[in-house]
């Protein structure tokens, strides 16, 4: 939810979006979204794997002659075969959380031909590393229809879904009651959502491997509350003499204005828990999706006493996980409101609605790598950061540039983005479809998120962040160390045990510095070719490669080098969005941590 103003109350272009069912063909495939398309090649039957579990594969067609199917982890290839039939099954190495890639290629003349790829993720527990995509409507849908929408989640690796404004009020988010659960219901719009339309989406993502998190406020009550129990002394008030309760305002359409409850009131605690009881004896929900609202100013209890709302979360947690405690959770901070406190709850990662106090990719990057302070580096994040912005009041679509510019710094700064649902998400009201993808935007962001979980344990997985140094040889590029800058390659990356990661962002033809590109105008990079450059290393260098998901299905590069004392030059085939540079040492020479 936006600062102070919930998504479910800021519909832009409200009655411009198309309803979500209605984008994709159910009759054939490819499967298709607007006039773009998304031909799904080649695809897992799961997001995620437990670990000694098989994957199975399926290839729409088999290409070449004699294509072979290649396993590797982090560059190195474990298991390569003749690829024969257009389905076919691998059991990947036994430990956890890793991230593998697999490629289709022939050898051609002496040259790879790369036809396909696509990541496998082996990680017992989502937490490690979640990749978060949303539901937003839930009308009469067919079985097909379901299938179709989480298949497409599936192959960009989703392994965890929030389910947004599929309840009937906040207070009271189970229509029925537990054992006589109505068929259908409003949402706060007016909208119907059907039982077995959420139910169908809940076990088609479980098949997947996926977790399920209902969407609710943390402190959200309509006009009807009273009948249902909720009580005068637990709401928040924006006086001391408790006549003034803090609410959001809303207007026809809407059933009714959000009036906002006490989260550190212990008896709200308990009533919301019990209606939650509720929603999952209906539904086999893995957890709860919190939201807020941001900084509310100065607020009151009943009693005339201020409440530290951004302090009050960590206890609103852990009653939710008493409550419940085999149930997940995560919490929304508003532009980072209440985050260090939340981060000390037991919530499964840290998930921040990112607005305008963090504007340029600089600060976007800052607010990760805060997470993982707060967190003392145990929790990833994941952003809800909405691309292109200005343009979701009109339908059109998003500007790839754009949105891929920004995934390459949230990425290798090891976040993930919130963007993939029914459609693509430019707004914080989610059921917003306005803008949508274009194919080869569709197309480029699978290969990235392949790239994310590919190499996740380099970008995900510890290490420690470090500037790094960089030089243009042959002066093809002009590398300066992070934060971006205009017109340069921005230099940045981590230190790991045994190695250097350095990734290269590519700003020389950014129009601007400020990653959510609100009017869609970003400037697609120009691709630079063959350009050497230097770097220092850390160690005796062993091996050097390079990965990108911009080119050559993301698959890893191994790059000849000169080393000088701690100085290398090496040459990059190719640099569009971003490369991933990856500096191995000799044992017992790495400086690194």
């Amino acid at each position: 939810m936006k600062k102070q103003i919930p998504s479910i109350a800021l519909i832009l272009g409200f009655g411009l979006f198309a309803a979500c069912e209605d984008f994709y063909d159910t009759q054939n495939d490819p499967v298709t979204y607007g006039d773009s398309y998304l031909s799904i090649d080649l695809e897992t039957d799961k997001a995620v794997y437990t670990p000694g579990e098989t994957v199975r594969f399926t290839l729409q067609e088999i290409p070449g002659t004699q294509p072979a199917v290649r396993y590797s982890h982090l560059g190195k290839v474990l298991h390569e075969e003749p690829l024969t039939s257009g389905s076919w099954s691998w059991t990947p190495p036994a430990e956890d959380f890793k991230g593998y890639l697999v490629d289709i290629y022939e050898t051609l003349e002496g040259n790879e031909q790369i036809y396909h790829s696509i990541a496998v993720d082996v990680s017992s527990d989502w937490k490690k590393f979640p990749r978060y995509g949303f539901l937003s409507s839930y009308g009469n849908l067919t079985g097909n229809q379901i299938g179709r929408n989480i298949r497409t989640l599936n192959r960009h690796h989703i392994n965890g879904i929030q389910f947004y404004d599929w309840m009937y009020d906040h207070h009271r988010p189970l229509a029925g009651t537990a054992d006589n659960p109505l068929a259908s219901w409003p949402d706060l719009i007016g909208r119907t959502n059907y039982l077995s339309t959420v139910q169908g989406y809940i076990g088609e993502a479980h098949q997947r491997g996926m977790k399920t998190l209902f969407y609710n406020l943390a402190f959200g009550a309509l006009s009807n509350a009273a009948s249902d129990g909720v009580r005068e002394e637990w709401y928040l008030f924006t006086d001391t003499h408790h006549s003034d309760k803090d609410s959001h305002t809303l207007d026809a359409p809407f059933r009714s204005s959000i009036y906002l409850t006490n989260p550190a009131n212990t008896e709200w605690q308990a009533y919301l828990a019990g209606r939650h009881q509720d929603v999952y004896k209906v539904f086999d929900f893995d957890g709860y999706h919190i939201d807020q609202l941001g900084n509310r100013g100065t607020v009151y209890d009943y009693d005339g006493r201020q409440v530290k709302l951004d302090e009050s979360y960590k206890g609103f947690i852990t009653a939710m996980k008493a409550a419940n405690p085999d149930k997940r959770l995560v919490m929304n901070a508003v532009s980072q409101y209440g985050q260090s406190y939340i981060a000390q709850a037991e919530v499964d990662f840290l998930y921040t609605e990112v607005w305008d106090e963090s504007k340029t990719f600089g600060q976007l990057a800052q607010v990760i790598t805060d997470n993982l302070a707060y967190s003392d580096n145990t929790l990833n994040t994941v952003l809800a950061a909405y691309m292109n912005y200005a343009r979701s009041n009109s339908v059109g679509y998003v500007n790839a540039p754009g949105i891929l510019l920004a995934n390459a710094v949230i990425f290798s700064f090891g976040g993930a983005h919130l963007e993939l649902g029914e459609h693509y998400l430019a707004n914080e009201y989610f059921p917003n479809s306005n803008l949508q993808m274009r194919t080869g935007l569709r197309e480029a962001l699978v290969h990235y998120y392949d790239f994310l979980v590919a190499y996740q344990n380099l970008l995900r997985d510890g290490g420690t962040f470090a500037p790094f140094t960089a030089r243009s040889v042959d002066g093809k590029l002009s590398p300066a160390q992070w934060p971006a800058s205009q017109g340069e390659v921005a230099v940045c990356g981590k230190k790991m045990p045994g190695r250097d990661v350095v990734h290269l962002l590519n700003f020389s033809n950014a129009s601007s510095l400020e990653w959510r590109d609100t009017n869609g105008t970003q400037t697609e990079p120009v691709e630079i070719t063959d350009a050497q450059i230097c770097l220092t290393a850390s160690g005796n260098i062993s091996r050097v490669w390079m990965a990108s998901p911009d080119f050559n299905q993301g698959v890893a590069i191994p790059l000849t080098f000169v080393q000088t004392g701690n100085e290398v030059i090496l040459t990059l085939p190719a640099l569009k969005y971003w490369d991933m540079i990856v500096l191995e040492y000799e044992p017992d020479t790495s400086i690194g941590t």
